[in-house]
Formats: C-alpha cells, structure tokens, sequence
C-alpha cells in the first residue's frame, strides 16, 4: 500500500502531469485500496479503517472530474485512450456516449 502512493508521487513529480493521466492513476490507487480493504486476515484493523477513510476522499476528488468536461475531453482526444479507456473501465454505455 505504501509503495503505490510512493509510485503515484513519483509518477506524477519526475514529468509535467496532464489530465489524461490522472483518472487512470486515480482508477489504479483505487483498486489497490479496494484490495487492501478486502484483506481482513492480513491488514490490522486499523489499516483498513485508514484505508476506507483514503478511499472516501479519493472517491471525493473522483467524483469532482464527473463535474468538468475538461477531463473527459482530455481522455478521448488522447492517442491512446481515445473512448476505449471509459468503456474498458466498466462506464455505462451512457456515460460513454456523453464523454
């Protein structure tokens, strides 16, 4: 858990950052803390509280780029993303179709 924030400080401090690298980091650290939460044998208790409260304000942050165009423009009209980012990320037809 410590190296995946560790990676995204890296990540996004060794190069100009733009938008369309911040939803999928954001979609990564999500899984990685969804699994953490999952590991009731292997994580305290109070690591999985933590995690549950990092996971609330990144799901906060999240639901913000849901409120400006900008991000989802910035993911289609990249090379590689294009719609097929959105749609291999389990959105909704619709919401696909309003990106």
């Amino acid at each position: 858990l410590h190296q995946i924030l560790k990676d995204a400080t890296l990540y996004f401090s060794r190069s100009t950052p733009n938008l369309s690298m911040v939803i999928p980091a954001m979609d990564h650290i999500d899984s990685v803390f969804t699994n953490g939460i999952i590991k009731r044998d292997t994580l305290d208790p109070a690591i999985r509280a933590a995690l549950g409260l990092a996971k609330r304000t990144l799901n906060r942050y999240y639901s913000l780029t849901d409120t400006s165009k900008v991000y989802r423009i910035a993911m289609v009209l990249h090379p590689h993303h294009k719609l097929s980012y959105f749609k291999s990320a389990g959105w909704e037809e619709e919401w696909v179709e309003t990106a």
